[in-house]
Parts: C-alpha cells; structure tokens; sequence
C-alpha cells in the first residue's frame, strides 16, 4: 500500500523563537541605547549604594552633547535643503573656536573686571564666531557648491571634502600643528552646585545657556517666519517653489548661514569647555556630529539634536567608565546597532520626496 508523507509537525522551540524575534524588533532599540546606563546604575547600586555618579555622568553628557547638536543640526539643515553632506561644516566649526579663543584671548582679558564684564565679553564673542562661520559658510556654498548644483551629486561632495581640507590646513597655518590653550577666565571646571548627587559646573552652564536658547529661535525661525517657511518648502521641492516666487538660491544661502552661525556658537562652547583648540578638532567634530545627525534621521531636525545628546552621555559613560581610547568604538557600535533596529534613525528621515 502507498503512503504519503506526513507533514512535519511544528517545533516546538519554533514559537519561542517568533515571540523572541518579535520582543527583538520592538524593544531591541531600546535595549540598546539604555544598555550602558542600566548596567553602571547597576554597578553603583551595588558597590555604592547611590545613583548620583550615574546621574552626574549623564548631566555632564548632556552639556557635552550640545556642543554636537549645535554642530548635527548644521549637517542635516544643509542635507535637508540640497541633499548634500557639507563635509567642511566641521573645519567651520574649527574656525569657530579658533575666532572665539582669539578673541576671548582679548575681549575676556579686558573686560574681566567682573561678572558683568565677562558676560559681555562671552556675549561679543558668541556673536561674532557666529557671523564669522556664518559667513564662511555662504562663500563656501557661493563658491563651491552653487556652480555644481545641477552636476553629478560625487561632485559636489568631493568638492566639499576638498573645502575641509582646505580649511584644515588653515587653521594648521593659524595656530600651528600642536594643540592651544584657551584663557580659562571662566574658570570652566569649577564646580557651582550639587543637585541632588549632580555637579554642577561652569562649562556645563554655560553649554546649557548658550544651545537651548539658539535652538529655541531656530525652530521656531523655521517653523513660524516667512523665510522658514521658504526654507521648508524649497526643501520639499526647490522647483515648485521656484514656480511660487520663492528666490531658492537666497533661501539655500540662508541656510549655509544658520548652519555656519550655530557650529560658530559650538566653537565658542567648544573652546571655553575644553581651554584646549586644535586644527583638526574640526574632523573629529565633524564625525560625530554628522554620525548623530545620521542617528537621530538626517534632515531631522529634531532628530540632530537627540543624536547629539545621546552621543554626549554615550561619550561621557564610556570616558570615565571604561576608558577614552574605547570610545571611540563604543560610540559607532552604538550608530551600527541603531541603524540595524531602526535604519530611518530614531525619529526618522525627513527627505526630499520624489516625484
């Protein structure tokens, strides 16, 4: 008699394996960015029975990772509008921190008669870093990137690499090869207030001061003035708004100057946090603010400045936890496993559309 194979019976593990994949796609993102926290809030419990290096370490990384917000939200301004990675964007920056240090170097010196005197001297020097990158940044995009704009996109990005480098090599002529002191009148490293187990110190105020009130205006710049709204609809589509009476190059230089002026402002915080400038922080910086602009979803401007802090607590555990020669690693494993869960970045892209 015939008989006919029985149809394999289902494995028993096969269930487990499918909630597993599914618990997987759904909380692995969120494992991954809580991992490092969990586990040293863990560890102090522990062994000290207090939160409170945790919470500083992560206070500390949130200062920090302004400074790569500022710079984030510069890239992904840029890509959103044109779609083109401004790979000088961190060399402006560089300039930024090297206008402030010299500057600060003189107007801090002179005007440090007191509280009153250094906030204004901060104050001048925060604007003008701010026009000086902001206005680097417009020449580059008039002198580079405008002629290419209807060229193959490997041009223009190849030019923007070349711009890097030439702005590296001037800030190597400017100071020189070895790194630079900044005069530390604020007195950047001393500590103002304990909060609930947190130092609070004068870098930290300072970053805190300095970026959410920059972001605040740029925001709510984008989103309620009439140039915003040119910018968000050039970004969307630069011929239709062409075809509404909107001048696109003035709107795309505009955006250059938004961008140059914040990385201006992170070149000051840079400068005044760290008291130590060199000409080729700009690559470094540059790295990992476009790798948060990349993390949060590039032209996400919302998106720039979550990956900026995420990065600064990452940074700032792995520093002082494990060693800074592991950061490095620790911070692109984190970018790696991020775009495996979520490869749009953590709120999303927000791209040109096509049609």
């Amino acid at each position: 008699m015939a008989t006919t194979d029985a149809p394999p019976l289902p494995s028993a593990a096969a269930p487990a394996r499918n909630i597993f994949a599914e618990l997987l796609s759904k909380y692995g993102l969120f494992a991954v960015l809580l991992a490092l926290p969990v586990f040293y809030g863990i560890k102090d419990l522990r062994d000290q029975g207090d939160l409170s290096p945790l919470a500083t370490n992560i206070f500390q990384g949130l200062s920090n990772g302004s400074i790569w917000a500022l710079i984030a939200v510069g890239y992904t301004l840029v890509y959103g509008i044109i779609e083109l990675i401004n790979f000088a964007h961190g060399e402006n920056f560089m300039i930024g921190s090297f206008v402030s240090a010299g500057l600060w170097g003189t107007l801090g010196l002179t005007l440090a008669t007191g509280p009153l005197g250094l906030v204004l001297g901060l104050l001048l020097t925060l604007i003008v870093a701010m026009v000086t990158c902001g206005s680097l940044n417009v020449m580059i995009e008039k002198v580079a990137y405008r002629p290419l704009r209807s060229a193959p996109k490997l041009a223009p990005l190849i030019t923007a690499v070349g711009f890097s480098f030439i702005l590296q090599n001037v800030g190597l002529l400017w100071l020189g090869g070895s790194p630079a002191g900044v005069p530390d009148l604020l007195r950047a490293q001393d500590e103002v207030a304990t909060i609930i187990g947190i130092r609070v110190q004068r870098a930290d105020i300072l970053a805190i001061l300095v970026t959410i009130p920059l972001v605040i205006a740029m925001v709510t710049f984008i989103n309620k003035s009439r140039l915003g709204k040119a910018m968000r609809a050039t970004a969307q589509d630069p011929d239709a708004a062409r075809l509404q009476g909107i001048n696109v190059d003035t709107t795309i230089s505009l955006t250059f100057l938004i961008g140059g002026m914040l990385a201006g402002a992170a070149g000051l915080i840079y400068a005044l946090y760290q008291t130590t400038i060199w000409f080729f922080q700009g690559f470094q910086a540059g790295l990992i603010a476009f790798t948060a602009a990349v993390m949060g979803g590039i032209g996400n401007l919302k998106g720039a400045v979550l990956g900026g802090l995420i990065i600064g607590v990452i940074q700032q555990i792995s520093d002082s936890r494990i060693g800074s020669e592991w950061t490095p690693a620790i911070v692109f494993g984190y970018l790696v496993l991020v775009m495996v869960f979520r490869p749009q970045g953590l709120i999303g892209e927000e791209t040109r559309e096509a049609g």
